[in-house]
């Protein structure tokens, strides 16, 4: 299976990958008109697309909320539900077509497929982390935590870049995987007509099962940054 290239655009020392960036986009405009369409005319007694919004909510506070705590779960709730909406949609992108221009240059992908813009996405998180905990806690008694014991402060330190590193990873070998797998199914499409009936099939069932896999993986993204989100704002509490 070749390899296919997204095109990119050189701003001085920056290279920006055009694909990724217009996918990301697109996710966030699917996102934001999703909710703007369901939240138009909201009533007391929700029905329709706004039953679908309010139990999207509802469903991302009630697998969050253990770990932000009650406290500070109002200060939290729409990044972690923008989050696992922005996932949703940005893991199954790259399922429902593939374009390529004549030279080979990949045009639609899912973002989180590409393991810079993974380990982008878990280190803004991670710093977000950081600097929540600070700003709830204080300096002075945020960087205690990583002293206490002082015997696990390695450990401690250590195990940051392993949350952070573990984040990207996870989703990225799961959508990576997929859209793999994926491809090779629409290349035996295109060997012999005999092989078509077979792959139109295995394609099918594959892609279901990725659909799958790409909410499971928005979920576990989203509950491990509550995790993280959670202990740093609200230390041993």
């Amino acid at each position: 299976m070749e390899e296919s290239v997204n095109p990119t655009i050189q701003l001085g020392p920056v290279t920006f990958d055009l694909t990724l960036l217009a996918m990301s986009l697109l996710a966030v405009l699917m996102v934001f008109a999703f909710v703007y369409w369901a939240s138009r005319k909201m009533t007391l007694k929700p029905s329709g697309k706004q039953n679908a919004l309010e139990y999207l909510y509802d469903f991302v506070i009630d697998f969050t909320k253990g770990n932000i705590g009650s406290k500070y779960m109002k200060n939290y709730s729409l990044f972690l539900f923008s989050l696992f909406l922005f996932l949703v949609i940005a893991n199954n992108l790259g399922l429902m077509a593939k374009l390529q221009t004549t030279s080979g240059e990949n045009l639609w992908t899912s973002p989180t497929a590409n393991l810079g813009f993974d380990l982008s996405m878990s280190f803004l998180i991670t710093l977000i982390c950081h600097v929540e905990g600070i700003r709830r806690r204080g300096v002075k008694k945020y960087l205690k935590a990583f002293a206490t014991p002082g015997f696990m402060t390695p450990m401690n330190i250590l195990e940051e870049f392993t949350n952070f590193a573990s984040l990207a990873l996870r989703i990225y070998g799961n959508i990576f995987a997929g859209e793999v797998l994926a491809g090779l199914l629409v290349t035996l499409s295109h060997q012999a007509f005999y092989w078509y009936p077979v792959a139109f099939v295995a394609n099918f069932v594959w892609t279901a099962f990725s659909v799958f896999i790409s909410c499971i993986q928005a979920y576990v993204f989203t509950m491990l940054t509550s995790m993280y989100l959670g202990k740093k704002i609200n230390g041993e509490e």
